[in-house]
C-alpha cells in the first residue's frame, strides 16, 4: 500500500505541472489575440500605420466607401466612418487618401499610398493585399431610365440589350460570364463612364453595386433600380501585402466592428440601400 500511495504521488504531481503549463501556454496565446477595444502594441501600430498616422485609402463617389453631403460638405460612407474608428482605436490621426477610382486605389497599394482601405474582395486583388473577413455585403443590381420596357432582372439577359457597367469591376466579370444574350459595354474605369453610356443612349441598362444605383436615382427623374438581385459582393478591411504583424489586429478590429454595431451604424448614417452586415466569422 505505501508503494502505491507514492506511486499515485508522482502521477498525480505530473498532472499537476502538465495543467500548469497548458494553462500558462493558454494564457500566452491568449494574450497574443487582441481585445474588444484595446490598443496595439508598438509592433502593431507600426505595421498598421508606418508614418505615426492611418492613411486610409479610399474611391470617392460610393457611400460604401465615401461620399460628400452636397449640402454640408460632409463626409461619411461605411469605408470612411470604420477607417476612422480604426484609428480612433490605435490611438493614432486619421487620414483620408482619395481615390478617383477602384484602379487607383489599387495602384495605391503597391506605391504605400495608403495604409488600409475598405473594399470588395476579389481573387485578383488578393495578389497584392491581405484581407480580413467581410464587413459587409453588398448586392448587385439593375437601374433602368423611366419610359423602358423592362421590368424583372429576367428581361435584361435578352438580345439586343446593352448594359453599362464599369470596365473590369466585380460586375463586369460576373455578368460577363453569366450572359447568354445580352451586351456588356464598359464606360471606363470609373462609375460616370458607365452612368454617362446609359443617358446618352449607348446602354439600355446599368449594373452596378445597389448602394451606388439607390445614390444615383437623384441624378435621373423617372428611373428606378429593379426588384431582387443578381448576386453580392463581400466588402473586408484591406491591407498591402506584408504588414503581417498588424494582420491580427485588423481581423479583430473588424470582427469587433461588427458584434458592436459600428458597421451597422455606419451603413444607416451613410443610408445604405441594398446592403447587409457581414455574420460574425
Amino acid at each position: 500500500m505505501p508503494r502505491m500511495s507514492s506511486k499515485w504521488s508522482v502521477v498525480s504531481g505530473i498532472v499537476v505541472l502538465v495543467v500548469g503549463a497548458l494553462r500558462v501556454l493558454a494564457a500566452s496565446v491568449e494574450a497574443q489575440i487582441p481585445k474588444s477595444g484595446t490598443a496595439p502594441t508598438p509592433e502593431v501600430r507600426q505595421a498598421l500605420a508606418p508614418t505615426g498616422t492611418l492613411r486610409v485609402g479610399l474611391v470617392l463617389g460610393n457611400p460604401v466607401s465615401v461620399i460628400r453631403d452636397s449640402a454640408s460638405g460632409e463626409m461619411k460612407g461605411v469605408g470612411f466612418d470604420l477607417g476612422q474608428a480604426l484609428a480612433q482605436r490605435m490611438g493614432v490621426p486619421f487620414e483620408l487618401v482619395l481615390s478617383p477610382s477602384v484602379g487607383a486605389l489599387l495602384d495605391g497599394a503597391k506605391s504605400g499610398a495608403w495604409d488600409v482601405t475598405f473594399m470588395a474582395v476579389n481573387p485578383a486583388r488578393e495578389k497584392d493585399m491581405d484581407f480580413t473577413a467581410p464587413y459587409l455585403e453588398v448586392e448587385f443590381g439593375y437601374l433602368i431610365l423611366g419610359g423602358s420596357a423592362l421590368a424583372t432582372l429576367a428581361d435584361v439577359d435578352r438580345p439586343g440589350i446593352r448594359v453599362a457597367v464599369v470596365e473590369g469591376g466585380p460586375v463586369d466579370i460576373w455578368l460577363s460570364r453569366a450572359f447568354t444574350n445580352a451586351v456588356v459595354v464598359r464606360g471606363g474605369s470609373a462609375f460616370p463612364g458607365a452612368l454617362e453610356l446609359l443617358q446618352s443612349g449607348r446602354a439600355d441598362v446599368l449594373a452596378s453595386s445597389k448602394p451606388i444605383l439607390f445614390e444615383t436615382l437623384n441624378q435621373l427623374p423617372g428611373s428606378r433600380v429593379l426588384d431582387g438581385r443578381l448576386a453580392s459582393d463581400q466588402h473586408a478591411l484591406g491591407m498591402p501585402k506584408g504588414r503581417d504583424l498588424g494582420t491580427a489586429y485588423a481581423r479583430q478590429f473588424v470582427e469587433d466592428a461588427k458584434s458592436e454595431g459600428l458597421v451597422k451604424a455606419a451603413v444607416e448614417r451613410a443610408g445604405l440601400r441594398g446592403a447587409v452586415v457581414a455574420p460574425l466569422k
